[in-house]
């Protein structure tokens, strides 16, 4: 007796999606058993092409061309469809590669300030009923009072600090530092108290001046502006490296 065998293909297909107006691919799957119109259909949210001016070919693995797929009614499965081909979309409506990527053609939505803060449904909206953030005024007012007795602080202690002084700069995060106090005051580019420091060592991040300013002389990388309460005046010798020794 004569043995049957029945080959039963995987009524899927993964395929590489290629096009004129993208440089790039994406891979989906398929079913075998859609009509070549509705997988234009699929493509069309794909590649951005209309599919009513889409030409489709199938591409071997190795990119070789097979089949040009013409006719809208036959089945996916009826052309030479197989896993990790490529299936080549064609725009015939005039699109450019790069077109649906160039943001540079995108006109641009802008909101005013105002018409923004009338919206009902924005983030802003939702911040302001819930009392998030800047707009809970409890919340801002109590730090407001926090920054400004923080800054009373650092104006006494800056008082207490003298130009010329030895000093030790403690910023948290930072290493300690060793220093001489070379400016004490208010600045330019922050507003508040400031200390300017020159550090024994090429630790700082300016020579003195900072946005053009000069506020002290030193060399380059040894000149820092710390907050005063960051800043302890005393006795503090330089560090003796050794330069002296032979």
């Amino acid at each position: 007796m004569d043995s049957q065998v029945t080959v039963v293909s995987n009524p899927l297909v993964e395929v590489c999606i290629t096009s004129t107006i993208h440089s790039s691919e994406v891979v989906r799957r398929f079913n075998r058993g859609i009509t070549i119109a509705e997988l234009k259909q699929k493509l069309e949210m794909i590649v951005g092409a209309p599919a009513s001016f889409m030409d489709l070919e199938v591409l071997s693995v190795s990119g070789k061309f097979l089949q040009k797929m013409d006719n809208d009614e036959a089945l996916l499965g009826s052309y030479p469809v197989d896993d990790n081909c490529t299936i080549h979309v064609i725009d015939k409506s005039g699109g450019q590669m790069g077109e649906f990527s160039d943001v540079s053609k995108v006109e641009k939505f802008e909101l005013s300030d105002e018409a923004y803060d009338k919206k009902t449904d924005s983030a802003r909206a939702f911040m302001k009923r819930q009392g998030i953030g800047h707009f809970n005024d409890e919340k801002m007012a109590k730090k407001k009072a926090e920054l400004a007795a923080r800054e009373e602080e650092n104006k006494v202690a800056a008082e207490a600090i003298s130009v010329g002084s030895r000093c030790q700069i403690q910023v948290p995060g930072q290493p300690t530092k060793l220093g001489t106090v070379m400016y004490v005051g208010t600045t330019d580019f922050k507003p508040g108290y400031w200390v300017g420091v020159k550090y024994d060592e090429p630790l700082g991040k300016n020579n003195g001046s900072v946005n053009g300013k000069r506020y002290f002389e030193c060399e380059t990388n040894y000149g820092a502006f710390v907050k005063p309460l960051n800043v302890t005046v005393g006795d503090f010798p330089e560090e003796d490296y050794g330069l002296d020794e032979m």
